[in-house]
């Protein structure tokens, strides 16, 4: 019997990589008016007000699962909100959403690199329920062996294991790493390893994608983030094939009764990949600024230009797409 669009296990249609590319850029257009102005909480209530309108134009019945926080913290593309053509009248596929309208606040208020506008889709209980808190993450590329590093094991073993796996000495490998004080001893570790090590202000979704980018010279993707952003990277991996592992970081007992209420069995659980974004899923980003995977918006008279990249992981299919955009003919809501 054919699936109907509310049954698990329904295929997300391919057609709507091109609409969730639309969603980023509508984001990361609103958002490079604030590029180095010093306020990141405009910038970032202009992206998710014009990430928020244009998911209105999409044909599905979308939840949100990743997005601003709580209904009573984000007045829009809160967790649970439903968006969507469909949302209301039903019909429509029925999809996960994971959001992150600006990827590095800080980066666009500062007009440094790597600010992006992001969203990922999937099929109905696809994405890990991640609750606002941070998360242990380690990550490295695709086409390397499963398993060749592990959240678990030391550093300088899984240096070492990686470099054996890429033909490379340890002081070849290039680690992502978020410039944070918790972060003093894993640093410490790589360097004594002889790893060389890439420190980022901010923006960890966009360091653990990069080491699937081989312009970026990322070989891993080690330390502590935000959870929701790592739901959102393992997405992006799990469209290239890329390895990541997660644990979620607990501060007190009312994040794990809050993170028990959202369906976390297991608070120690080391999560797999597919464990955090499994089924047909859909990652789509558009830069806001120039970073190592994307050009940021460039805006002149009457109009802009944006980069976006959109992938998939059933066909494992990534696009780049340049976009073109008319300010005469563009609907205000995308661009202001």
């Amino acid at each position: 019997m054919a699936q109907t669009p509310s049954q698990p296990g329904m295929v997300v249609d391919r057609n709507l990589a091109l609409e969730l590319v639309r969603v980023t850029e509508a984001a990361a257009l609103a958002a490079s008016r604030w590029i180095g102005r010093g306020d990141k909480n405009a910038a970032d209530g202009a992206a998710v007000d014009a990430m928020r309108r244009a998911f209105d134009t999409v044909a599905i019945a979308g939840t949100v699962v990743i997005g601003e926080g709580e209904m009573d913290e984000a007045p829009m593309l809160y967790i649970g909100e439903r968006i969507g053509i469909f949302a209301k009248a039903g019909g429509g596929p029925e999809v996960d959403i994971a959001v992150d309208p600006l990827e590095g606040t800080s980066i666009c208020a500062k007009g440094a690199p790597n600010a992006i506008a992001t969203v990922a889709l999937a099929e109905r209980g696809g994405f890990l329920h991640a609750p606002d808190i941070y998360m242990d993450k380690i990550a490295v590329g695709p086409g390397l062996p499963p398993g060749v590093v592990d959240l678990d094991e030391p550093v300088e073993k899984n240096l070492r294991e990686l470099a054996k796996a890429k033909q490379v000495e340890v002081g070849d490998l290039m680690v992502c790493i978020l410039d944070r004080d918790r972060h003093k001893e894993i640093i410490k570790q790589c360097r004594m390893a002889g790893a060389r090590i890439m420190l980022i202000g901010d923006g960890d979704v966009s360091g653990v994608i990069a080491v699937s980018q081989p312009e970026a010279g990322v070989d891993m993707y080690l330390g502590s983030g935000g959870a929701p952003e790592g739901v959102l990277a393992a997405a992006a991996l799990r469209c290239i094939g890329g390895q990541m592992q997660g644990r979620l970081l607990f501060e007190n007992d009312e994040q794990v009764a809050r993170a028990r209420e959202m369906g976390v069995e297991d608070p120690k659980r080391k999560y797999e990949i597919t464990d955090m974004a499994r089924g047909d899923v859909m990652f789509a980003a558009t830069g806001v600024t120039t970073g190592a995977m994307l050009r940021g918006v460039r805006r002149f008279s009457g109009g802009a230009i944006t980069y976006s990249i959109v992938m998939r992981s059933k066909s494992g299919t990534v696009r780049y797409i340049e976009g073109q955009h008319n300010f005469a003919r563009k609907p205000t809501a995308f661009i202001a």
